[in-house]
């Protein structure tokens, strides 16, 4: 018997969220479900606009503040897309039916702490996600990612042809350096806009005063109005965050930079775009140093982003 109320659970990040939504698609319009979809409060907007989803839980701090809240909601399944001791709380307490996709922590580890990347498997994050709902008859609908916008995300752009360069990350062993931002800025020729939050500001004013096609769009807009932005653009440059996902939903060249992470992880541009380019450095004797990053390079030269070589054929349009 199909399940005719779900609850999809993945509580974080930006793109890890954007990351579910080949999952929300499929279970929806394959099994014809009520799908509900619980997240931490400040990723409930990446979601918003997403007409698969019946109702989003936001929960703020605690998610046991939904506890009552989703047992009322007599879920006939949970599908589990973080699986970590708080999720795994939530499906007790739940008491249902519940698939959980895998990790893969140890083969992770493996490949951060022996550099055994071969160990890793050759599947994309999404197929994982897809993989744990298999059993259900759902499949892969060949669709790719998504990412909603509304009225309110529309903000003025520049008439011709544009690149977008993210400016900031997670963390910033993930982040493009300085350096590189300025080298980028100076190759290319056309448009450039600058995307990321409040606490690049002072980065992308540094960047838009010194070169006249720079733009800085950082600390200025909405999540949904940056992607907006990004959705608008001819090409979309950037290091391993929530905003490369975003770009890959909408289906843009991405030129992709690489620091302490990899791609082999199995968090690179879904069905990529063939434009699509990375950039890394190859045979890097610490890398991967951290299957998410650090606040600082342990080892003091940063080399997996500064030793990435920047072509002009690369980042043209």
């Amino acid at each position: 018997m199909k399940p005719k109320k779900i609850l999809i659970i993945r509580f974080s990040s930006i793109g890890d969220i954007v990351l579910t939504t080949p999952v929300i698609r499929c279970v929806k319009e394959q099994l014809k479900a009520e799908v509900h979809f619980v997240s931490k409060s400040v990723f409930a907007p990446v979601l918003n606009a997403n007409p698969y989803i019946d109702k989003i839980h936001p929960f703020t701090n605690e998610i046991t503040e939904l506890f009552d809240i989703l047992k009322k909601e007599e879920f006939d399944l949970v599908i589990d897309l973080h699986n970590n001791l708080r999720s795994l709380r939530l499906r007790k307490k739940l008491g249902v039916p519940s698939t959980v996709f895998s990790k893969i922590n140890v083969r992770k580890f493996m490949a951060v702490n022996l550099k055994l990347t071969n160990m890793l498997p050759d599947k994309h994050i999404v197929e994982r996600y897809l993989e744990s709902v298999k059993h259900l008859g759902v499949k892969d609908d060949g669709k790719g990612l998504d990412y909603f916008l509304t009225k309110e995300d529309e903000v003025e752009i520049p008439k011709e042809n544009y690149s977008v360069l993210v400016v900031g990350g997670s963390y910033f062993t993930k982040k493009i350096p300085m350096k590189k931002l300025e080298e980028i800025c100076s190759i290319v020729n056309h448009p450039l806009l600058l995307v990321g939050g409040k606490e690049d500001v002072v980065e992308a004013k540094v960047l838009a005063e010194k070169f006249g096609h720079v733009k800085n769009c950082c600390g200025q807009y909405t999540f949904g109005q940056s992607a907006f932005i990004i959705g608008a653009s001819s090409q979309v440059i950037t290091s391993d965050t929530g905003m490369m996902h975003i770009a890959s939903a909408f289906n843009k060249k991405i030129v992709s930079l690489w620091g302490n992470t990899i791609p082999e992880f199995g968090m690179s541009p879904y069905l990529p775009n063939k434009k699509n380019v990375i950039l890394e450095v190859n045979k890097l004797k610490c890398r991967p140093c951290s299957k998410l990053g650090f606040k600082k390079c342990p080892k003091g030269h940063f080399k997996c982003m500064m030793d990435i070589e920047l072509k002009k054929s690369n980042l043209e349009l």
